[in-house]
């Protein structure tokens, strides 16, 4: 971890690359670029830097978190389908030893029942669900204010 500026990640999962063109109605219409150019913007805002990586491999996503290994302050994590079964991107979180917090589009508990389990939650400080686009910016809120004040603790 750096002592100044502090350096995130976010990850997006599976389809998170058609977002904006894929069931808009559950999804929304904003484009994954769109998110991506919000959060840097609300990052440069932060005083944070960020590094962005949406793949549809678990083992990419797994590889980006061991690249950064030691080396960022928190991650914002949207893991699409991997939600519920991805162990290895689960552990490889863990061992980051750094807050995450876990995001969605749509509120995973309020649809199909297979949805509703994550495997993410349990090493995640907190989930937000449900509140579209606008939940990344919200993600990076909370882990702004949980990185600041272990810093100051």
């Amino acid at each position: 971890m750096s002592a100044s500026s502090p350096r995130g990640l976010v990850l997006h999962g599976p389809n998170l690359n058609l977002t904006g063109r894929r069931e808009p109605a559950i999804y929304g219409t904003t484009t994954l670029a769109e998110i991506d150019a919000a959060l840097q913007e609300r990052a440069t805002g932060l005083g944070w830097t960020l590094e962005i990586r949406q793949s549809n491999h678990e083992g990419v996503l797994v590889d980006f978190l061991h690249e950064h290994f030691g080396a960022c302050d928190g991650v914002v994590i949207n893991p699409g389908a991997l939600t519920h079964y991805a162990l290895s991107l689960r552990d490889a979180l863990a061992a980051m030893a750094v807050p995450i917090v876990e995001v969605h589009l749509s509120n995973i508990h309020a649809r199909e029942a297979w949805r509703s389990h994550s495997v993410i939650a349990e090493i995640a400080r907190g989930q937000i669900l449900g509140l579209g686009w606008y939940g990344y910016l919200l993600a990076l809120e909370a882990l702004n204010r949980l990185v600041r004040a272990e810093r100051d603790a």
